[in-house]
């Protein structure tokens, strides 16, 4: 019985080993070198002295990544209850039973298989002063008018309200399809009796739906920050960072460092700061769940 068990943990070994070898060389490797670069003043080209934790001292003081923090944080306090609410409300209204249920899952769903140079492109016409379709829109409502405008990228708090409407309508499918499948996993029966004991629509959403769409929306909220915190291309087609770097975030940041001024050795230590904070956000939350669950 060993020696069988023993072939059988050799076999699945070799079948595992051209994904563990890829995932070792593409994945683990590149993560060990960038902890070694962060202890370097490395560049494109070559590595150079070795600075000790001297990039992370440099991190500490540099107010431009505290500021990238703090904008990617707004991001995260804008986005994250959002796509939950609009979430949920999109699996309600595509979980009905009606003739344009479908239409409603293909709606829905169809923006998040944009890719995100596409999702942010539309997002900059959209709202783009004078030819924009949000201004214009506005003008034929008459909400605007006529000879105003509206400049939704040049101002930080329209920037912001801007961004996060683009990344909602563009991303908002994959958590829509999480809750619906949730809902769809919910039995009949439980409805049932709720509505022989003379429920609401609003006790039934209140007292059964949401308490057991719980753990997805657990999951779902873990992923949506960790996603919200990695903000970039969106950010950068439309504003750039701007106006004046106040909707730059952390991962902009980085990638300039690393790349337009070539310092690889502090973008890699920024980058490591930044996934110790995704490292404590998210066993924060998971110390929160097991305690409720618990309590």
């Amino acid at each position: 019985m060993k020696m069988n068990k023993l072939r059988a943990d050799v076999q699945a070994l070799l079948f595992l080993f051209p994904f563990l070898l890829v995932y070792f060389l593409f994945t683990i490797w590149p993560m060990i070198k960038g902890v070694e670069m962060s202890f370097y003043k490395w560049t494109l080209i070559k590595k150079m002295d070795y600075v000790g934790t001297g990039n992370y001292e440099r991190m500490f003081q540099d107010n431009e990544f505290w500021a990238s923090i703090w904008h990617s944080t707004i991001f995260v306090l804008i986005t994250t209850p959002l796509m939950l609410v609009l979430a949920i409300v999109l699996a309600l209204i595509a979980n009905r039973n009606s003739r344009l249920q479908r239409f409603y899952r293909s709606v829905f769903f169809v923006p998040s298989i944009l890719s995100v140079a596409v999702a942010s492109f539309l997002g900059l016409f959209v709202f783009q002063p004078y030819t924009g379709l949000v201004n214009s829109l506005l003008h034929w409502i008459k909400l605007l008018p006529e000879g105003a405008e509206i400049f939704w990228l040049s101002e930080t708090h329209l920037a912001w309200i801007a961004i996060s409407l683009l990344t909602l309508w563009w991303t908002v499918g994959f958590n829509f399809i999480l809750y619906l499948s949730a809902m769809q996993d919910i039995p009949d029966e439980v409805y049932e009796a709720a509505r022989l004991d003379g429920a609401s629509d609003s006790q039934v959403f209140w007292r059964i739906t949401l308490p057991l769409l719980s753990p997805i929306t657990k999951t779902i909220t873990m992923l949506q920050i960790i996603a919200s915190f990695k903000v970039f291309m969106q950010i950068y087609v439309m504003t750039g960072g701007g106006p004046l770097d106040q909707t730059r975030p952390v991962i902009q940041l980085i990638w300039q460092t690393g790349f337009r001024k070539n310092d690889l050795g502090y973008a890699s230590a920024m980058s490591y700061m930044l996934f110790v904070i995704l490292l404590v956000l998210s066993g924060l939350q998971y110390w929160i769940n097991n305690r409720k669950e618990a309590n």
